[in-house]
């Protein structure tokens, strides 16, 4: 029996095992260490496909369901709902699980050993302001911890995981801001760590600060999808009735992974088809029509998601919407990402501040920006926290792999490693 850490994140996941000689992660897809959370069902073969797998039956046209972002449903009322898979409707905690047990049998499959124990990993806050949401969303990742095999389950927050990785690097005591950006949440801590700390059994006094936003990556995707890509489809759109525009929860259904399948109802066609009939430019209904009636939501998010990240490095480019309409390209710049995300990037920006007041410190007693998740490779993302603390050494951690580390560190000392 071996203690492990687990990083079931919304976008990434990642496992690691408490060894007597450190933390080693292990292969979840491949060689690779990280598994998207992504699963796919298909319809014919009637057996779910997991991580790059799944991403990539999608792609290849297979009769099935793509979910992803599922961690985004822990402390919302769809945890508790169902989802119609195919002829069958399936329960969400149903599907968080089939992933969870999956991550676990591929480690044990590795490491030759069963997995017992398990630091799992959770943000600051599940759900803002809602103490109680917050409270249920970790009960239900500890019941289909459980469920999926796990005797002993504790919890981690994902940014303290982080410091314990970083801390593992470093010569010297240092005050760091940890800022871990994924895709579904971000969150901030200000710790003191420091190789003499390191083995200290309570590191509570260490923590000067710890805060979290239900803000990531999949709110960037939308949001850049909102400004860039629905706007070929008719998203605020004038009708002929003066003064009316086409409906805004369409497009915000649509942009948003979680709920694009509830749009693909036969209602919602002929409702998108009738108000076609009102609009001044008819063809972008029409191109709303098609994306409903052939199911290329998914594939349209992924597209918008693959751009997001393309401008990390690239001022510009145009998203290809072909499989809409031959021809068809949204174009799209950094600046235009940066202006469509500038909401949420100050709020990161006014908590970035708000840890340093509830630490007690200025901005010049922080020593290292330590950066971890996807989301932290956004220029505009970085920039708003690097701009906090100027005179801080800007310390780029393991995107993906830095907070599944520091979980294993953690589940070596509670509960010791093999």
């Amino acid at each position: 029996m071996v203690a492990c850490g687990l990083d079931f994140g919304t976008s990434n996941s990642t496992l690691g095992v408490a060894l007597a000689d450190g933390a080693r992660m292990l292969p979840l897809e491949g060689d690779d260490t990280t598994l998207p959370s992504a699963i796919f069902f298909d319809f014919e073969a009637h057996r779910p496909s997991f991580g790059r797998a799944a991403l990539a039956a999608y792609v290849a046209g297979g009769e099935g369901r793509l979910m992803r972002s599922l961690k985004s449903v822990l402390g919302t009322s769809l945890i508790d709902e169902e989802t119609l898979l195919g002829r069958r409707r399936v329960g969400f905690r149903e599907v968080i699980g089939l992933v969870v047990r999956h991550i676990k049998a591929t480690a044990e499959a590795h490491g030759g050993r069963e997995l017992t124990q398990v630091v799992h990993g959770r943000p600051v806050h599940f759900v803002d302001g809602d103490e109680a949401a917050d409270r249920r969303a970790q009960d239900a990742l500890e019941d289909i911890a459980k469920a999926a095999g796990f005797t002993e389950v504790s919890f981690q927050y994902e940014p303290i995981a982080a410091a314990l990785a970083y801390e593992a690097e470093i010569n010297a005591e240092q005050v760091a801001l940890i800022a871990d950006i994924g895709g579904g949440t971000s969150d901030f801590s200000i710790v003191r760590i420091g190789p003499e700390r390191s083995g200290r059994s309570d590191r509570a006094d260490d923590i000067l600060a710890n805060d979290g936003l239900r803000i990531g990556g999949t709110d960037f995707d939308r949001l850049l999808s909102l400004e860039a890509v629905m706007p070929h489809l008719g998203y605020r759109a004038p009708l002929r009735r003066a003064g009316l525009l086409t409906p805004n929860h369409w497009y915000a259904d649509l942009a948003t992974w979680a709920k694009i399948n509830f749009l693909y109802t036969p209602q919602m066609l002929a409702e998108v088809r009738r108000v076609a009939r009102e609009a001044v430019a008819p063809r972008l209904l029409d191109r709303l029509a098609t994306v409903l009636d052939q199911h290329l939501g998914h594939a349209l998010a992924m597209r918008v998601e693959a751009a997001k990240i393309a401008l990390s490095g690239s001022p510009s480019l145009d998203i290809d919407l072909s499989l809409v309409e031959p021809g068809l390209d949204a174009p799209a710049t950094r600046g235009r990402l940066g202006e469509a995300i500038a909401e949420p990037v100050d709020r990161l920006a006014a908590m970035t501040k708000d840890c340093l007041r509830q630490a007690g410190l200025k901005a010049a007693d922080v020593d290292a920006v330590f950066l971890t998740g996807g989301s932290t490779l956004l220029p505009a993302v970085r920039g708003a926290i690097t701009a906090e603390l100027p005179e801080a050494r800007v310390v780029e951690g393991d995107k993906f792999g830095a907070v599944g580390l520091g979980l294993t560190i953690e589940a070596g000392r509670r509960y010791g490693a093999a």
